[in-house]
C-alpha cells in the first residue's frame, strides 16, 4: 500500500451551503491530521465541519465543528485525527459567503 502526506483538499464556500473539501478515493482510506480555518475578511465569520461517512449528506448528526466563530482575519487549526474510509466525505459551511477558505491535511492510503 502507498502511503502519501499530502494536502487532502482546499476550499472557500462561494455561499452559505455545505461544500465537500475531500473525498476519500475509492479503495482507499486516510487520516486527516489537521483543518484549518482561516476568515479572509474583516468581518466575523463561523465555520461547521462535518464527516459523512459512505458519502452521507453534511447534518448536525456527523458535526464535528459547529458554529464555530472567528473574527475577522482570524485563523484556526483543528487537530482532529479524523480516520476515514473509501466515500467517505469532509463537508464545510460557512455563515458568510466566500469569507472562510479550509485546508485539509493528512496521510492517504491507497
Amino acid at each position: 500500500m502507498a502511503s502519501t502526506y499530502k494536502v487532502l483538499g482546499q476550499a472557500r464556500p462561494a455561499n452559505t451551503n455545505a461544500a465537500a473539501l475531500y473525498t476519500v478515493p475509492t479503495g482507499g482510506q486516510t487520516v486527516v491530521s489537521t483543518i484549518t480555518v482561516a476568515n479572509v475578511t474583516s468581518n466575523p465569520a463561523a465555520f461547521d465541519i462535518y464527516v459523512g461517512v459512505d458519502g452521507a449528506a453534511a447534518s448536525a448528526a456527523n458535526a464535528v465543528a459547529f458554529g464555530v466563530t472567528l473574527t475577522g482575519s482570524q485563523t484556526q487549526a483543528l487537530t482532529l485525527g479524523i480516520t476515514a474510509d473509501a466515500g467517505d466525505v469532509i463537508h464545510v459551511k460557512s455563515s458568510v459567503a466566500s469569507a472562510l477558505t479550509f485546508s485539509a491535511f493528512g496521510l492517504e492510503i491507497s
